[in-house]
């Protein structure tokens, strides 16, 4: 079982893998880490054909950019079969201390240098901005990444959570290759203005929590909450999974649940197959810290899914009904 090749971007295009791995969970915010079978499942991952890697500096904070190098200097593959992302912009201080979004010029430039060299490579594949900064017109940043472009340490360049205004006037200064955001059966507002125009402009989309967090796996319950201690899903930052809403959301998920089990598949299989049949330029990014579910996302590449299961999706979940905001605090996102 092999995943296929997807495109994201049309004018400064880049082929990965048509399911990504999101590394944040293997060092941060989902419970206790184990970098062993974090990095067994990284290795898994290309056996799989799973080759697109998603980590960012303020993971950890640091540590997921290393345990991926790691990873990939430790692997039976080459460079060149991996495609690399990480991000900056979340400024981070080494003991985890938050200092705010950052956009400035210099920092972009002294947080890739440091990315290079936690990571062990000489480029990076895709270099996101992961939050925009009200603080510095895009135009500014967009530029000083464009600058790693022209000295080759990086190759694509990417924003997340950007608006559509956003993205038009980044995309002037240099092309734009993806977007990165939340986009599942859970959350679809990027439907009306940002996916059309990345469309319009060429852009890919990638997608992170396509299983909603893992809500969509049908394996969180109401009496059991997110998971144990260490998990940011217990608290009040994902409003989501908190008491009334949760068991709102659940009910939803039995509803995909009941239609996996006519496709003799789990939900966020269900789940993560809807995502890919929303267009061939869409490559979502699940995050796993796990072998086991690892493999169960990757076959979700191989489930097809009529229109009529599309369209029973459409009514089991419809756009309007979860129950609560994706973040407590909504006000780095979209902008």
């Amino acid at each position: 079982m092999t995943t296929k090749n997807r495109t994201l971007g049309s004018d400064s295009h880049l082929t990965v893998s048509s399911l990504g791995l999101g590394c944040m969970g293997m060092s941060e915010f989902y419970g206790t880490a184990d970098e062993d079978e974090a990095i067994a499942t990284i290795h898994r991952a290309f056996d799989l054909g799973v080759t697109f890697l998603d980590t960012a500096d303020m993971y950890g904070p640091f540590t997921n950019e290393q345990l991926v190098g790691r990873a990939i200097a430790a692997g039976s593959f080459g460079r060149d079969e991996v495609q690399l992302a990480t991000k900056f912009g979340n400024e981070r201080l080494p003991d985890g201390t938050r200092v705010g979004v950052n956009g400035r010029p210099e920092y972009v430039r002294a947080a890739c240098d440091a990315s290079l060299q936690r990571l062990g490579v000489d480029a990076i594949d895709l270099y996101y901005q992961h939050r925009v900064d009200k603080t510095v017109p895009i135009e500014e940043t967009v530029g000083a990444m464009a600058e790693l472009v022209k000295s080759g340490k990086v190759r694509h360049l990417g924003l997340s959570e950007a608006s559509a205004a956003t993205i038009r006037r980044a995309h002037a200064v240099h092309p734009i290759t993806a977007l990165q955001t939340e986009y599942s059966l859970f959350t679809r507002d990027i439907e009306d203005e940002i996916l059309p125009t990345i469309r319009e402009l060429g852009i890919g989309l990638v997608p992170y929590s396509p299983l909603g967090r893992g809500l969509l796996t049908g394996t969180i319950t109401a009496s059991a909450g997110a998971a144990g201690e260490g998990d940011l899903r217990r608290s009040a930052y994902f409003p989501r999974f908190q008491g009334d809403a949760l068991a709102a959301n659940l009910t939803l998920v039995d509803n995909v649940r009941a239609i996996a089990e006519e496709k003799d598949a789990t939900p966020g299989q269900v789940a993560l197959a809807w995502v890919l049949a929303q267009g061939d330029d869409i490559v979502p990014i699940p995050g796993t810290k796990r072998v086991r579910y690892l493999e169960e996302n990757a076959a979700a590449a191989a489930l097809e899914l009529t229109d009529g299961d599309l369209a029973a999706l459409e009514r089991a979940v419809p756009r309007d009904a979860v129950v609560g905001d994706r973040y407590g605090d909504m006000s780095t996102v979209n902008v």
